[in-house]
């Protein structure tokens, strides 16, 4: 959809609708879009987010990716920015592409070759702007690499930022896609 599409029956186009829903790029849920919008762009990826998938980009070179984001600013008034991030990195039971039925429980598994850490790094509302490029950092793990790391409830990958930061450097923008290419050979 392009945004100019109108509701039958209400003045209103469907970019009003993204203006109300989606115009806080600080909320969490709507940065976790932006950063796979930005992870989808870097790679060229054409095709777009497909809610409950198995991951959240697939590169035009067939690379699973999934995104996670986070910020020390949130659309909440805060005294002080968030604490470093952390997130639970889900093992996902595959779906039977043939029928679309989800497969066994026991083939739970990390379904993505690469997982992308957007953190977005501004500390005041002030200076906050998710559109600059500049102020995101991504790390790159491999399946590997998330593999590896502690497990918690329902065998869920604790990836504390300080355990991303230790299995991988984190890049600017202009470097990720070369980064997440490297992470799959």
């Amino acid at each position: 959809m392009s945004g100019a599409e109108s509701f039958t029956g209400l003045d209103a186009t469907l970019v009003h609708f993204w203006q109300f829903a989606m115009s806080d790029l600080r909320t969490n849920t709507v940065r976790g879009y932006l950063a796979e919008f930005l992870v989808s762009r870097a790679m060229g990826a054409e095709k777009t987010r497909v809610e409950w998938d198995a991951y959240d980009v697939l590169s035009p070179d067939n690379i699973k990716i999934e995104v996670k984001a986070a910020g020390y600013v949130q659309a909440w008034t805060q005294t002080r920015p968030s604490k470093d991030p952390s997130w639970d990195v889900p093992q996902i039971i595959p779906i039977d592409p043939a029928t679309g039925k989800l497969l066994p429980k026991e083939q739970r598994a990390f379904q993505a070759d690469v997982y992308v850490f957007a953190v977005h790094g501004a500390r005041t509302h002030a200076d906050y702007d998710p559109l600059d490029l500049a102020q995101w950092t991504f790390y790159v793990l491999s399946r590997a690499q998330i593999e590896e790391m502690p497990r918690g409830v329902r065998k869920q990958a604790l990836a504390t930022l300080q355990r991303v930061r230790k299995a991988a450097n984190g890049v600017a923008y202009d470097a990720l896609a070369a980064e997440v290419r490297s992470a799959v050979n």
